[in-house]
């Protein structure tokens, strides 16, 4: 049979072990998200549960189990007869994903310069040199984790429980975005950008900071290169199983 445009291919198969559901719906879990991460599994990729059953020796209830985390986070999507693939956001969902992000984050940064604590903005610092860290070393995932983190952070130094609760969903799936998506040699969330947007808030400088903030939320948006391209790939090779 002919193999299809974006269907992954599987190793061959291995017996199948028991082993605590939970460890491996996990390594399950962390090892799609982080070849997603890392733009090995691109945008619109068949992952099969046969596929996974046979890489990870595992039952097709573990595997239906870490597929469904995986489409609770927006990391996969679950469509009729043609069961799981890598999320592939539309030009137009990504446009109205950034402009409620850009919404919601208008609303919490003047309250994060009013409440933010020395210690919240020490950490936040300290994100952004992690960042640094990340990005100089070439861990792509890593980079794009803590940008969200950055994010996150910022949001609970505001003091609004449900306002953080609506960007942890932006941001994670504005993250995915990213990885997907981001135009070679740009960066999607410069470093640079989040110490200046401390330093306003630290100043207490509310309308600089709203300001910084969605000119950031932009930038992030504009360093995307959106393509309905798909690939045939090697699924043992991306996700690591020898």
């Amino acid at each position: 049979m002919s193999k299809k445009s974006g269907d992954t291919v599987a190793a061959p198969a291995k017996a199948i072990v028991k082993r605590g559901s939970g460890v491996v719906d996990q390594k399950i879990y962390d090892s799609v998200l982080k070849a997603v991460m890392s733009q090995r599994l691109r945008p619109g990729t068949k992952l099969t549960e046969a596929s996974l059953c046979e890489l990870f020796a595992v039952s097709r209830t573990i595997v239906r189990k870490a597929i469904q985390r995986l489409a609770h986070d927006h990391i996969l999507e679950l469509r009729p007869n043609r069961g799981a693939i890598i999320a592939q956001p539309t030009p137009q969902e990504t446009r109205e994903i950034f402009a409620a992000r850009r919404a919601i984050e208008a609303a919490i940064v003047p309250l994060a310069v009013e409440h933010a604590t020395r210690a919240q903005v020490s950490r936040l610092r300290q994100i952004v040199k992690e960042e640094h860290a990340s990005f100089h070393s070439g861990d792509h995932a890593k980079w794009i984790r803590l940008g969200g983190e950055f994010h996150i952070l910022l949001s609970e130094s505001a003091g609004n429980p449900v306002l953080t609760r609506f960007l942890r969903e932006l941001v994670s799936r504005c993250s995915l975005i990213i990885a997907l998506y981001q135009a070679p040699n740009k960066t999607a969330c410069p470093n640079d950008e989040h110490e200046e947007l401390i330093n306003a808030i630290a100043n207490g400088d509310a309308k600089q900071a709203v300001r910084m903030m969605n000119q950031h939320l932009i930038d992030i948006e504009r360093a995307l290169l959106l393509s309905d391209d798909e690939h045939e790939v090697n699924l043992a090779d991306i996700l690591d199983i020898a």
